[in-house]
């Protein structure tokens, strides 16, 4: 067999100071009776939206059901930094108008009167009116809270320059944004925007602009983070690279923290707008989607594995004893190979597969390419008709691979992959899977493997359910035009 190809293995500011006011000194209360007060507004607002159009009416109360649940499932209910209604209302419209054509179509079918129909369109009137009044109360409530230091959160800023000093300047100066920056993690051992030098991490640190520490560098972001009971993290840039950044950050993955950006060149109006968009005092804020590090996302995406990975046994269990045979009948040797892979935060298991080659004893330490003549025929169409990797079914109901996600490493491969491929590691963040992101787009087998890393990083931090089923979908469609 030939070794692994090159291709495959190698390729790859100035402040001034100002006078600031004192810090709230009370500390923070829970986060979850911040994020309890828009949720319980927008509840007021369609109960009563209901209670006065609907009368009692099945389909006016189920369109209050759905409008909630369009509301909390969009993530529109989170306290935002800047609480103007007015960016809000498209939004809100939007959500509310989600239900209404699924119930309508119901309601024809089930032959419900005309009343009702006008009972729904009533409900869905009032509550696009009384839930922008509710979100107003709520966010005149939170902003008055916010000045008298009850609802507040310590944030960290990460960067040092013009921009993150301007930052907290204006955090300090406004609290009805209800943040009060901790202070700064920049690159130590350089010159920040104003000249000053880094800190020693310690928090100690030479004051910046607005008499903020830097408390670190970027390598101790998350350490700093918990140091400093900080519940958010705001990324201005500064003196460290993009790639300081990325690895601050997904150090900072276990930690309940929202982490903000400050897009590059926004002074030219190309921050993006959105539910994930805020604003402090005019400068552009892009909340992170984070789902990796969301315990109820993967415990969702958990239960999908166990329910239709079992299924999905069920229904093959003939075609695996098939094929079980055919192995056993082509050379000598067992019908299943295993072998230890790395998972999800490096730990090892043994991964299943049907043997597709003449027993050997160098797969660990050998990369695998086309062509190889230990390759038996019943393997050739196993591997092409994907039939190879079925008992991995057993793996992901044993909860050590998922159906979706990064394609587990053998361990020799794994530790030479990550000391020469910048975020390879990154990839151990999530479950491993049967498929990936990177093998439905032709990146398996001897392919790059930086392409790989991108592709896998990339479906971690976009992580959906709806892309595990695109996923899904898309390998079986594969599969079945590989058998053409």
């Amino acid at each position: 067999m030939r070794a692994m190809s090159n291709r495959s293995f190698m390729s790859f500011s100035h402040a001034k100071a100002v006078p600031v006011r004192p810090a709230p000194r009370r500390t923070a209360p829970p986060r979850f009776r911040r994020a309890a007060m828009i949720p319980v507004a927008d509840a007021v607002s369609l109960i009563v939206a209901v209670g006065v159009a609907g009368g009692g009416n099945w389909l006016a109360f189920a369109f209050g059901l759905a409008a909630f649940l369009s509301l909390l499932s969009t993530g529109s209910q989170r306290v935002r930094v800047n609480t103007a209604v007015a960016c809000d209302v498209p939004w809100l419209l939007a959500r509310l108008a989600v239900p209404m054509l699924p119930l309508a179509g119901l309601a024809l079918v089930v032959e419900a009167p005309v009343a009702s129909l006008g009972r729904l369109a009533g409900a869905a009137s009032i509550a696009a009116v009384l839930t922008p009044v509710g979100r107003a109360i709520a966010y005149t409530a939170i902003r008055a809270g916010r000045q008298r230091g009850h609802l507040f959160e310590r944030v960290v800023i990460v960067g040092a320059g013009e921009v993150g000093v301007e930052l907290a300047k204006v955090l300090r100066e406004h609290r009805e944004y209800g943040m009060v920056p901790a202070g700064f993690v920049d690159t130590v051992g350089t010159r920040n925007g104003n000249g000053s030098g880094s800190g020693n991490g310690n928090g100690d640190g030479a004051r910046v602009g607005v008499g903020a520490p830097i408390l670190g560098g970027p390598e101790s972001l998350a350490p700093i983070v918990a140091r400093e009971r900080a519940t958010s993290v705001i990324i201005a840039f500064g003196a460290m690279s993009e790639r300081a950044v990325a690895d601050a950050l997904r150090a900072c993955e276990a930690l309940p923290v929202e982490v903000y950006v400050v897009p590059r060149l926004f002074e030219f109006g190309i921050a993006p707008a959105g539910l994930l968009a805020d604003d402090v005092w005019g400068i552009p804020l892009i909340r992170l989607r984070r789902p990796a590090l969301r315990p109820a996302a993967w415990a969702a995406k958990r239960v999908f594995d166990v329910v239709l990975g079992g299924v999905a046994l069920l229904a093959s269990a003939p075609l695996l004893a098939l094929a079980a045979a055919a192995v056993r009948r082509s050379s000598p040797g067992p019908p299943l190979f295993r072998q230890p892979r790395m998972g999800q935060g490096g730990r090892l298991f043994e991964l299943l597969k049907f043997r597709t080659m003449t027993v050997n004893r160098d797969s660990d330490t050998t990369w695998s390419v086309d062509g190889d003549g230990r390759v038996t025929p019943v393997g050739r169409f196993l591997r092409r008709s994907c039939v190879d990797e079925l008992p991995q079914l057993i793996n992901v109901l044993r909860g050590e691979m998922s159906l979706v996600g990064p394609r587990p490493e053998r361990p020799f491969f794994a530790r030479r992959f990550a000391d020469r491929v910048p975020g390879y590691d990154d990839r151990h963040r999530a479950p491993a899977g049967m498929t990936g992101w990177a093998q439905i787009h032709g990146l398996r087998g001897d392919t790059p493997i930086p392409d790989r890393v991108r592709f896998d990083n990339y479906y971690i931090e976009h992580w959906s359910p709806w892309l595990d089923v695109v996923i899904l979908a898309r390998t079986a469609a594969a599969v079945i035009a590989s058998l053409r």
